[in-house]
């Protein structure tokens, strides 16, 4: 029901002459040895063909609806939009269609038609940095499933310093929107740290951005630890191709977690906090030899995830909700999940829940996104970059697989850093059918 085209050119996708990685992006390649691939019911390539020019993007058509989904894929397929590219991709929509009243059985988060930037940025594309791998760098892919894709936002945020532990507000105020591809229900961010991010942001001392890249959470095929900060999961899961190791990092609750905190003895309660899946983002748009141009940090947190590792299993991935019913010893030895969301979300045990069912308390729609960092050093510079999808490689001039990026020419480089801002966390983007993979 949207087909409006991006009032931006953030989302640009440009095929005109060739470009050569620079050292800092080599592809990093799947490892030799034997790896495991994704439950192939979840295999986030599943559904993409090749986008022809003018067409549909690779992200267009690859949402089917579940047992518990009401709507049609036709359904579903009328919420998109056109971007500068001219190619057609999916983008926000409610959990229920209001004009049939059918159900998704998923949500993208905050409605962005409610953001003060809505109007500059016009509706947001979801998969464009997807998209334009395949023309930057030929054979490899970083194709994301619909679901996964979380918009959150906030109007008219006052900015504090963080001065010696303490918040300092000063005179700067800032509308900010931002979109990733979280997937919490399946396999997917276990072993590939490379995942999509839209960010725009605009304030009163002149900062004025907008980005899509493909995010690097730290390094492929590795994860940090939910509940044991620190310390990094290798993965035996074969990661897609063409990926980046970044700066950021991505924590997430495995099997370690479960048994530390989820399935306790007698006389404790289960701390579901240790699976508070945390992805912090490292991104920089800068030029071949190095100079930065921008630099931007969001970070996102689920509080309910769907899944986690389990290298007990071979598919390494395990559901949050089958601890419910798990029981490990017995008698006075007993571990198991004691109170809170497994108490009160089946019914102490009366209700036997799957995995996707949209009773499960644990769906991934408890969110909370971090605002922090957006700097800018682009004085008398162009207010349209090209680069790469990973924000490398930054031109004035397109280029093969290019994206546009709007930075204002403006040096806003602060003093101290910004404190630190989380919203959504009291969002109610649950109920409404929504239910795993979310």
């Amino acid at each position: 029901m949207r087909s409006r085209s991006l009032a931006s050119l953030a989302a640009l996708v440009v095929s005109a002459v060739a470009c050569t990685a620079t050292d800092d992006q080599t592809p990093v390649a799947p490892p030799a040895a034997p790896a495991r691939t994704a439950d192939a019911s979840h295999d986030a390539h599943a559904g993409h063909v090749a986008a022809t020019a003018g067409g549909n993007s690779t992200a267009m058509g690859t949402w089917r609806p579940g047992r518990f989904d009401t709507c049609t894929a036709e359904q579903h397929d009328r919420y998109s939009t056109v971007a500068a590219d001219g190619k057609r991709y999916p983008t926000w929509h409610p959990p229920v269609d209001p004009g049939t009243g059918c159900r998704f059985g998923h949500e993208h988060g905050r409605d962005p038609r409610g953001s003060k930037l809505h109007a500059w940025i016009g509706d947001v594309p979801f998969g464009v940095a997807n998209e334009a791998l395949l023309d930057w760098q030929p054979g490899a892919m970083r194709h994301e499933d619909h679901v996964g894709h979380k918009v959150e936002w906030e109007n008219d945020v006052q900015l504090h310093y963080s001065i010696n532990g303490s918040r300092v507000p000063f005179g700067t105020r800032c509308d900010w929107l931002a979109k990733l591809h979280q997937g919490t229900h399946s396999a997917d961010a276990l072993p590939n740290n490379t995942h999509e991010i839209y960010y725009a942001v605009r304030c009163t001392d002149g900062t004025q951005f907008a980005a899509t890249v493909l995010s690097r959470f730290d390094r492929v095929g590795r994860f940090e630890r939910a509940c044991q900060k620190g310390t990094f999961v290798n993965t035996d899961i074969a990661p897609m191709p063409g990926q980046l190791n970044g700066r950021g990092t991505r924590l997430i609750p495995d099997r370690t977690c479960a048994d530390r905190h989820i399935l306790v003895p007698r006389g404790q309660w289960s701390g579901y906090g240790a699976f508070y899946e945390n992805w912090s983002s490292a991104n920089y748009l800068r030029t071949a030899d190095g100079r930065e141009i921008a630099y931007f940090d969001p970070g996102f947190a689920v509080f309910n995830p769907a899944r986690y590792h389990d290298p007990r299993v071979a598919s390494r991935l395990s559901y949050t909700v089958d601890l419910c019913y798990e029981r490990v010893g017995s008698g006075s030895r007993e571990r198991r999940a004691r109170g809170g969301e497994c108490d009160w979300g089946t019914q102490g045990g009366a209700l036997r829940l799957t995995w996707d069912d949209p009773r499960s308390p644990f769906t991934g729609d408890k969110r909370e996104v971090y605002f922090n960092q957006t700097t800018i050093v682009n004085t008398g510079g162009p207010t349209v970059w090209y680069t790469d999808p990973f924000g490398g490689n930054a031109s004035p001039t397109p280029f093969r697989g290019s994206i546009a990026q709007q930075v204002a020419a403006v040096d806003n480089r602060r003093a101290y850093p910004l404190e630190s801002q989380a919203v959504g966390a009291n969002r109610p983007y649950g109920g409404n059918g929504v239910h795993a993979p979310n």
